[in-house]
């Protein structure tokens, strides 16, 4: 009967683990355009000019939009090397401060990474604005790169409880910078490996602890 008892806890748990290793649904838009675009790799970047699609969209103010399709060799090696295709760098969704850009995402609840990707074609080293996700402010006083250069920064483990992940990037003349434009290039969530359970360790601690209990 005791074996039995354990055979059941240890399946319970089983149970309730396998759910966070199945593969959950992933998120990328790129600015500055309405068509989604597939990349090299084969992964979908919607139109970040949609509002209120299945994935998200913008909220509040549908941005501005600029495209130049320039990167320095740097850049371009920079984007290739972290497995990004250049398109994703040309063009920009962006607005006139005081406005600001405004997006959403319909993750459900979880804990995701995010990251944020901008081409620099207008205000090298000049354009000074804050990254918020989920509200906190992750990127305090950020300055875009120089001309036709890139910019690819990951926000891991953001915890989304109330079924959507919201970004909000508004200009801070804190920064210095001449332009308080804020903008962005392309944007991706994901899962954030870290909340994927590893059955092995759960049952290793299971046995353990049932082990004590019987001595």
């Amino acid at each position: 009967m005791r074996l039995l008892s354990v055979l059941t806890i240890v399946t319970f748990i089983g149970a309730l683990a396998i759910p966070t290793l199945l593969s959950a649904e992933e998120f990328r838009v790129w600015g500055g355009k309405t068509d989604d675009f597939t990349d090299s790799q084969g992964r979908v970047w919607n139109g970040a000019q949609q509002e209120d699609q299945s994935w998200g969209g913008w909220i509040e103010k549908l941005p501005r939009t600029a495209e130049v399709a320039t990167l320095t060799a740097d850049a371009q090696a920079q984007a290739e090397a972290a497995g990004y295709d250049v398109e994703l760098f040309y063009a920009v969704s962006w607005a006139q401060f005081p406005d600001t850009v405004k997006y959403q995402f319909k993750t459900g609840d979880g804990v995701f990474d995010v990251t944020y990707l901008v081409g620099e074609h207008w205000s090298p080293n000049n354009r000074g604005f804050d990254i918020f996700i989920e509200e906190e402010n992750v990127e305090p006083l950020y300055v875009t790169p120089g001309k036709d250069e890139i910019d690819i920064k990951m926000y891991s483990g953001i915890e989304v409880s109330d079924g959507a992940l919201d970004l909000h990037f508004a200009g801070n003349a804190e920064t210095g910078a001449g332009d308080l434009n804020a903008m962005f290039s392309a944007l991706e969530v994901v899962p954030s490996a870290s909340t994927a359970v590893d059955p092995k360790a759960k049952l290793t601690t299971t046995w353990g602890s049932l082990k004590d209990s019987r001595q």
